[in-house]
C-alpha cells in the first residue's frame, strides 16, 4: 500500500529585479526553477544543471552566482538581478549594448549568463586585458563564437563604464 508523502514547504521573501516576492517553495527548489517557473524570468537559462556552462548566472546582492546550484530558500532575504532586470528606463545596460554592438553572440543561448558574469568581472577589473576577461569568464561556455567578440564586448563595456564614471564625477565637481 502506497503512503502519501507530505511535502515540506518554506516561505521566502526575495527581491527580484527590484520587485519583492513572497512565496512558499519546497526547500529543494533551485533558484533557476523559481525564477523561470514561478516568476517567468525565462532569460535565466538552464544549460547543464552542474555549474559548468554558466547560462543560469544571475546576481545575488550584486555578485554573480550560478542559479542552477543554489536553492531558492538560500535567496530568502536577498536581492536577485536577472538579465531582464538590467535595462533601466528602456535603456540597455552598457554590457548589453556592447554585446549587441560587438556582435558577441550567435545562437544567444549563453548570452544572458555571459552578460551577467561580465558585469561582475568589470566591477572587480575595471580595465581588463584579454587574459583577464578570458579568465573571468572561464565558468561560462559559448559553443558558437570563439570568444573574440565576447572579449571585445566586455572591454568596450568596461571602457564605457569608466568614461561614464569619470563624466559623472566631473559633473558632480562642477
Amino acid at each position: 500500500m502506497a503512503t502519501a508523502q507530505s511535502t515540506r514547504t518554506t516561505s521566502i521573501t526575495v527581491e527580484v529585479d527590484d520587485m519583492t516576492y513572497t512565496d512558499v517553495v519546497e526547500p529543494r527548489m533551485l533558484l533557476v526553477q523559481y525564477l523561470r517557473e514561478r516568476l517567468g524570468k525565462t532569460g535565466t537559462l538552464v544549460g547543464c544543471d552542474t555549474t559548468n556552462c554558466g547560462a543560469c548566472t544571475v546576481h545575488l546582492d550584486g555578485q554573480s552566482v550560478k542559479s542552477c546550484t543554489m536553492f531558492a530558500v538560500q535567496a530568502d532575504g536577498h536581492a536577485v538581478t536577472t538579465i531582464e532586470g538590467l535595462a533601466q528606463g528602456g535603456e540597455l545596460h552598457p554590457m548589453q549594448k556592447a554585446f549587441h554592438e560587438k556582435h558577441a553572440l550567435q545562437c544567444g543561448f549563453c548570452t544572458p549568463g555571459m552578460i551577467m558574469q561580465s558585469i561582475d568581472l568589470i566591477k572587480e577589473h575595471p580595465d581588463p586585458d584579454e587574459h583577464t576577461v578570458r579568465d573571468g569568464l572561464e565558468g561560462n561556455l559559448c559553443r558558437c563564437t570563439g570568444y573574440q567578440n565576447i572579449v571585445a564586448a566586455v572591454q568596450e563595456a568596461a571602457r564605457t563604464t569608466r568614461e561614464s564614471a569619470v563624466s559623472t564625477t566631473e559633473e558632480g565637481a562642477a
